[in-house]
C-alpha cells in the first residue's frame, strides 16, 4: 500500500486544562499510529494568538505533525477531528515532490536563503 507524506496542523480549544489538552493531542497521535501512519515529527507550538476570532476565542493550542500514511486514512482522521469538540480547526497538506525536497532541506538545516532580510536601517 502506497504511503504519502502529510503535514497536519490543528488547533485545540484553549479553555481545556493541561491534562485535557495533552489527552486530545495523544488521542490523535494514537489514531495516526494505530491506523498505519508513521510519524516523522510532532511539534506542539503551544498557546498562540489566532489571526481571527473563532467561537469567541482569540487564542488556541497549536499542534503540527509530519507523517507518512495511506491516503484513505486522511478522510478518517479528518472525520474524527470534525466530530471532536476540542478541535477548533485543522488543515492537512499532502506533500508533492517539491515540498518533499524542501522538507528534506529543512530537516538537514540547509535551506538556502533566497534573499537577505533588510535590516531596520535599510528599511528607513
Amino acid at each position: 500500500m502506497k504511503k504519502n507524506y502529510y503535514e497536519l496542523t490543528y488547533i485545540v480549544n484553549p479553555v481545556l486544562d493541561e491534562e485535557q489538552t495533552k489527552a486530545t493531542v495523544a488521542k490523535f497521535t494514537d489514531f495516526l499510529t494505530n491506523n498505519g501512519a508513521e510519524i516523522d515529527e510532532m511539534n506542539e507550538w503551544g498557546l498562540q494568538s489566532l489571526a481571527y476570532e473563532i467561537n469567541r476565542k482569540n487564542t488556541g493550542y497549536y499542534v503540527n505533525a509530519y507523517f507518512n500514511a495511506p491516503g484513505e486514512l486522511i478522510a478518517k482522521l479528518e472525520r474524527q477531528m470534525q466530530i471532536d469538540d476540542n478541535v477548533m480547526r485543522y488543515l492537512t497538506l499532502k506533500y508533492d515532490n517539491k515540498m518533499l525536497a524542501y522538507r528534506e532541506l529543512q530537516k538537514s538545516g540547509t535551506v538556502p536563503q533566497l534573499r537577505e532580510r533588510a535590516t531596520d536601517e535599510e528599511k528607513n
